[in-house]
């Protein structure tokens, strides 16, 4: 059933008659749950994705959750789990086994990347990066074993996008499972799922919590895949939400669309004033008409999030790092997608024996926040006169 978006936000889900009829869903912080006879405990038992029986499998706050961000990914179910990270490795686990082959994006998510590298190598599971701009790359790196696609569009560093209708379709053609990220975008303004992606992730500590004080991450996807990765790696490895974070997840639902729409507004003012300044040699943000696929963005995207690098016109490390040390407004930080602004350079990840990274360390993260877009732009020109 389709539901308009506000309806989604604010009501679906929320049986207010099995909640004292608060306005607020009442947080179920309970971790077990009681049944008045055998066969009644049974039914539970055999429908623990739906009903609650121990809050690792179902809890009732959490189930509202999960049917708002189905929704909002026009999917048929959703899992939350602790982490985005642990959303994604338990989507892979679930569809490979020993001696299958993976074709993932290249640059993404580095703990994306490191389940690929680190862990699922040791179980003969192989991988290949490809360069995602081209879809035919996915296709040109399919082996008899290919059982799942991931891709990231865009990935959150650089922002190259993948053709999500063309990647899902040379998939179908060859019996692959799909995996897309979609935390960049975000559920209103990308649903991978309309373009024929199997499973959609998040890290639902940006966008959809929005706060900056919650971690936990999302997978949804038709009811059948759903179901499996919940029976095996769900219930197995316990990756699971408290009802306390679901409850927080919820409250910040409610604001979803506003701040995503401010924060995209934001980034359109500053991303057009750091592409004309001398100190920035580049703006990586795909709603510029300059960014090499812009055309593909406007097609598969709602609108453009806030998220963007910058490449420093810089002539040294010192350089970068005086710029980023006199910023104001821009909170030195990881992650994105609350309330506040944030920077996240490149040079920070040099270690004693160099660079930890191939990227240049002229490259700063920046997300823009809800803050007065003028208030950053002077907090970013000022900065940049220190390049």
């Amino acid at each position: 059933m389709n539901h308009d978006l506000s309806y989604i936000l604010n009501h679906l889900g929320e049986e207010r008659e099995d909640g004292y009829h608060a306005v607020v869903p009442p947080i179920v912080q309970s971790g077990n749950f009681t049944y008045p006879t055998v066969e009644a405990m049974r039914e539970a038992v055999r429908y623990e994705m739906t009903r609650p029986l121990y809050t690792r499998g179902s809890n009732p706050t959490v189930s509202i959750l999960r049917k708002k961000l189905a929704a909002l990914e026009h999917a048929e179910d959703a899992l939350v789990f602790s982490s985005g990270s642990a959303a994604i490795a338990a989507a892979v686990v679930s569809f490979v086994k020993a001696g299958d082959h993976i074709v993932c994006v290249q640059r993404p998510y580095n703990w994306t990347k490191r389940l690929l590298i680190e862990l699922l190598d040791r179980f003969q599971v192989t991988h290949t990066f490809v360069d995602g701009t081209d879809a035919e790359n996915y296709r040109l790196a399919i082996r008899p074993n290919t059982t799942l696609f991931i891709t990231e569009s865009p990935n959150s560093l650089t922002f190259e996008l993948q053709d999500l209708r063309a990647v899902a379709s040379i998939a179908k053609e060859h019996g692959i499972i799909t995996l897309c990220d979609n935390s960049y975008s975000g559920p209103l303004f990308q649903n991978p799922i309309d373009m024929g992606i199997d499973l959609v992730a998040h890290s639902a500590t940006k966008y959809l919590n929005g706060h900056s004080d919650v971690v936990a991450g999302v997978l949804a996807g038709r009811s059948d895949h759903i179901r499996q990765v919940m029976s095996k790696e769900f219930m197995t490895l316990g990756a699971v939400p408290s009802p306390h974070d679901a409850w927080l997840l919820m409250r910040g639902l409610r604001t979803l669309e506003l701040r995503m729409d401010r924060s995209a507004e934001n980034a359109a003012v500053i991303a057009r004033y750091l592409e004309r300044h001398a100190k920035v040699k580049r703006v990586h943000w795909p709603g510029l008409p300059t960014h090499p696929q812009h055309a593909l963005a406007q097609q598969q995207m709602k609108r453009v999030a806030g998220l963007m690098t910058i490449d420093l016109n810089a002539p040294d490390e010192a350089s970068v790092e005086r710029f980023c040390n006199g910023l104001r407004r821009f909170l030195m930080a990881v992650s994105w997608g609350g309330y506040e602004s944030l920077q996240w350079p490149i040079c920070a990840l040099k270690g004693p024996d160099g660079y930890l990274t191939d990227l240049p360390y002229t490259l700063v993260r920046l997300y823009i926040g809800l803050e007065d877009a003028q208030v950053l732009i002077d907090d970013l020109d000022k900065a940049l006169e220190r390049v």
